[in-house]
């Protein structure tokens, strides 16, 4: 047991004459350690993108919310007579009527006969 532990710490199994073959594992191992490595700091640089476009919508949506509410505001007949009344500009006092226009419907005869 004294000798295999003395060996090891000695890295004797990395000179021997079947060496080769522990050197493939070992760099195979340090490979995947390296593609583990990368693969989780690619995954926290997603997560970080993933926070960052989350507290961008809602701060967007928040700005969305307000802009409709100015947009309402805006709107309103009341916000638009007093914006026209430095301009002389002042609602009508008579209500707006509404015209229809009926349309006579002519046949394919009708109108090739005129």
């Amino acid at each position: 047991m004294k000798g295999g532990i003395y060996s090891l710490l000695k890295a004797k199994f990395l000179i021997e004459d079947d060496a080769l073959k522990n050197w493939k594992f070992i760099v195979f191992l340090i490979l995947l350690a390296m593609v583990m490595i990368a693969n989780s700091h690619r995954y926290e640089q997603k997560t970080y993108r993933i926070t960052e476009l989350t507290n961008e919508v809602k701060e967007l949506r928040s700005e969305f919310v307000d802009r409709r509410s100015q947009l309402m505001e805006l709107k309103m007949e009341s916000t638009i007579s007093r914006e026209m009344e430095p301009k002389q500009i002042l609602p009508s006092s008579v209500p707006p009527k509404k015209i229809r226009v009926l349309k006579e419907e002519k046949s394919v005869l009708k109108s090739l006969w005129q």
